[in-house]
């Protein structure tokens, strides 16, 4: 049961992260489609914010692919091994490893 209830909050952690990569790529598109600007503090502020969460594990993810130009492709690849993770995770926890 213990091991179930581990497996569960770090599949609720995976999510919540899954989220945050969302909402980057959003925000991503609203700055290039100059929607927002990041003239704007709190703007500024929150993409400061999540490009410092997201870069360390974007990086070595760009590295590995090949160049696409401006289409920036590493935060699908993330979300997918993110989801694979997920996947793994909820069926260790239903065979009660």
């Amino acid at each position: 049961m213990m091991l179930y209830t581990l497996i569960s909050m770090i599949v609720y952690l995976v999510e919540i992260f899954s989220t945050v990569v969302i909402v980057q790529v959003i925000l991503g598109l609203l700055i290039s489609f100059n929607v927002v600007n990041l003239h704007n503090p709190a703007v500024a502020a929150i993409w400061k914010a999540l490009s410092a969460i997201m870069d360390p594990v974007l990086k070595p993810i760009r590295r590995i692919m090949p160049d696409t130009g401006a289409i920036d492709l590493s935060p699908m690849v993330l979300l997918i091994a993110l989801r694979l993770l997920i996947i793994f995770l909820t069926g260790l926890a239903a065979s009660g490893f």
